[in-house]
């Protein structure tokens, strides 16, 4: 089996730095969602205890 040619490495890197990115792009939206369902549930909470009883 050959090594593969210089522009077959340079489009797998290029590849993988879009998948990397992607991935990337990917968490942080994830992220963002967990953050938001957790403040909405904390301000749920705080509603309910000071404002509920």
């Amino acid at each position: 089996m050959s090594d593969p040619s210089p522009d077959t490495k340079q489009r797998n890197q290029e590849i993988a730095d879009n998948e990397a990115s992607r991935k990337t792009a990917s968490e942080v939206r994830v992220s963002g969602f967990v953050i938001a369902v957790t403040a909405l549930i904390a301000l749920a909470a705080f509603g309910w205890i000071f404002f509920g009883r």
